[in-house]
């Protein structure tokens, strides 16, 4: 009897993380669902919890994130960050208002394996309220016959000093 407790508990303890794990594998099915799931998964309320298994999903490991700025000379630079990093300066960095990421735009080319996704994106505070940023994400997403994965996300915001050409709006 007290093996057979045993197995029980240990049983539970295995089948309890696996069932608990969420299934993202339509989000990596197509361009469109990997697109879709990015911008979904950053955006929310301050308070909000994102699903950040769900990011870390999209992409692979050595995967990075480059934004562009400027920075107070006027000089335009850029930093690289993990997905990991991209998390933890995320939630550290908003935690006192929503962020909400949509695309207004994209211009995709694909060959072979690998496809460039140019996105206009648009950010605001609350969903549907006022921009506070637009600009343009440019995406190089990994195709292995299984799978999408995002390998490179580099952006450039209007708050840099580039006003978004005609061509990369929503028509």
């Amino acid at each position: 009897m007290k093996y057979s407790f045993f197995i029980i508990v240990l049983a539970l303890s295995i089948s309890t993380p696996l069932a608990a794990q969420k299934d993202y594998s339509s989000d990596v099915s197509s361009v469109d669902n990997i697109m879709k799931a990015l911008y979904e998964v950053i955006s929310g309320e301050a308070a909000e919890a994102r699903d950040w298994d769900r990011f870390r999903f999209l992409f692979k490991p050595d995967a990075k994130l480059i934004p562009t700025y400027k920075n107070a000379e006027g000089v335009f630079n850029y930093r690289y960050w993990s997905p990991e990093e991209y998390v933890n300066f995320f939630t550290s960095s908003r935690r006192e208002v929503g962020f909400y990421e949509i695309e207004l735009h994209r211009v995709t080319e694909t060959y072979g394996t690998i496809t460039h996704a140019f996105s206009t994106y648009e950010t605001s505070e609350k969903k549907g309220g006022p921009a506070t940023n637009r600009g343009i994400n440019s995406i190089q997403i990994f195709y292995d016959t299984n799978r999408y994965y995002i390998m490179n996300i580099f952006w450039c915001g209007e708050n840099n000093g580039f006003a978004l050409p005609d061509m990369y709006l929503k028509k």
